[in-house]
């Protein structure tokens, strides 16, 4: 790529996307990013690196000015030294192998792209490099990650736990003032059964009717983190696509199951929305968070619906669904009409306060959901938990949960009308969750600098499409708010 000093990270990541999408089917693995040397400093090519979770290769102008390509530039090669940039950038770095996107452009930068040959040797690199790792097709195996690849075993929790109970907490999506007292004492009087084991009968048939599915197309987990696990380790599909940024427990379980995982990255130019094509059809095997977790972004019911096909099983991780007044665009009652295997995967965690209690639950077709059963240890869900799977079903329950989506939908706005007003913060797409993903330079030292005046975020860069410019900052009460507001203000300078 070539990029002008005022390139954008969103405009780069959008001109990137737009070229992969001609290159071959989406999740086409990327091997690193090419430019000329001094660029790589460059802070949106740096991010958009970081984005990718490639490293960058820098070529001299003279070197670049030896490789033929098919458009060069006069004008381009009296101001850097070489007619083609993108194009020579990315054919030096591929030798052996061809230009399959020549020179695309956008008022501040280009990208061009070259397929590295079937058995290349390796692409030149400056000292200092980090290791290569593509952002799909990743090697099977126990996750690992490393100077390329990000930490998918890290959480929100994390960022609280490290600095101490005197923080004020914005990492993690769970309801503030919850579980609320009458769940408490329902939860506690259970604890008079607890030297029964748990009969999970009356929980499934709660659930069951609270979808409106047949019981056998339930199933009980001990959160829905169980469930990633449960269908990694049952699933037999070749083609597997997870699409990213999204919750990075399905992509980790999935790994450390010795499967091989394609990524799919949505773009913030596009506003992280799904597009038809964005999943290849050859995948068998697509996973999808609606809302999604960390972008807060909510896809149309029918675009997620499209993916749905035969010989297909399709994961969508409804986990934030309750925190969206009406819950429009769930399938978690409506996905068994659908083609193809559809698994929808709620938890109960978020809205009552249960992250401690370790409650969620799958729905899908019989036989699948019977498979996943019969992978589960005995007993797999406590007799608490059990409890609360039915108490959270009932009507008074779900209206209260209704309830609390609209007033967290007011409170999310009240954190945007502020974010707004800030200009080195960026919001992409349209924020549906409890959360907001928020784009912002420097934002790993300014994580840092909030952490300093009490507040806890969510770091970004561990979920992969995005970098260390990102972060996700749970909505809490307009006074929490405020206050986050105001430090936020106080470290990013307006």
């Amino acid at each position: 790529m070539g990029a002008r000093g005022s390139a954008t990270a969103a405009e780069l990541l959008g001109l990137i996307h737009r070229a992969l999408a001609e290159a071959g089917p989406p999740g086409t693995p990327v091997a690193l990013i090419a430019t000329l040397t001094g660029k790589a400093a460059h802070p949106a090519v740096r991010r958009a690196a970081a984005a990718l979770g490639v490293p960058v290769a820098e070529h001299p102008a003279d070197a670049l000015a030896t490789v033929p390509v098919p458009h060069p530039s006069a004008v381009v090669g009296t101001a850097v030294g070489t007619a083609g940039v993108a194009e020579a950038a990315a054919l030096a770095s591929a030798p052996g192998g061809e230009l399959v996107v020549p020179k695309r452009k956008s008022p501040a930068a280009t990208v061009a792209v070259a397929r590295l040959p079937r058995h290349p040797a390796p692409p030149p690199a400056l000292a200092g490099d980090p290791p290569m790792t593509p952002t799909s097709g990743s090697t099977p195996g126990p996750h690992a990650p490393s100077a390329a690849e990000p930490d998918l075993r890290h959480h929100g929790d994390a960022e609280v736990r490290a600095a101490g109970p005197d923080l004020v907490d914005l990492a993690v999506n769970v309801r503030t003032g919850t579980p609320p007292q009458w769940l408490r004492e329902y939860l506690a009087a259970t604890l008079a059964d607890l030297a029964a084991y748990p009969d999970g009968t009356s929980a499934h048939a709660a659930v069951a009717a609270r979808h409106g599915r047949p019981v056998d197309e339930v199933l009980l987990t001990s959160g829905a983190a169980e469930a990633f696990v449960l269908l990694a380790r049952t699933m037999t599909a070749r083609h597997i696509v997870v699409v990213h940024p999204q919750f990075t427990e399905p992509e980790a379980a999935l790994r450390d199951a010795g499967h091989a995982v394609h990524r799919v990255l949505l773009s913030p130019a596009d506003g992280f929305r799904l597009t038809p094509d964005a999943v290849p059809g050859a995948a068998d095997l697509v996973v999808l968070g609606n809302p999604t977790n960390p972008t807060s972004v909510l896809h149309p019911a029918a675009a997620v619906a499209a993916l749905a096909r035969p010989g297909r099983t399709l994961v969508i991780d409804e986990a934030f669904m309750d925190t969206v007044p009406g819950e429009t665009e769930s399938l978690a009652s409506s996905a068994r009409e659908l083609p193809g295997r559809v698994v929808v995967l709620r938890s109960l965690t978020k809205t009552w306060g249960l992250a401690g209690l370790r409650i969620g639950y799958a729905l899908g077709p019989a036989p699948l959901i019977a498979g996943l059963a019969a992978a589960q240890p005995l007993w797999p869900v406590s007799t608490p938990a059990l409890a609360a799977a039915e108490a959270c079903s009932t009507p008074a329950a779900l209206a209260e949960a209704e309830e609390a989506s609209h007033e967290l939908a007011l409170r999310r706005d009240h954190l945007l009308k502020g974010l707004a007003a800030l200009p080195a913060v960026r919001v992409h797409g349209e924020p549906a969750a409890s959360f907001v993903l928020i784009e912002l330079p420097g934002a790993d030292t300014v994580r840092t600098a909030l952490r300093e005046r009490g507040f806890a975020v969510r770091r970004g860069d561990t979920f992969p499409g995005l970098g260390p410019d990102w972060l996700r900052i749970a909505v809490r009460d307009e006074p929490t708010t405020d206050r986050f507001l105001a430090a936020l203000e106080a470290v990013t300078g307006r």
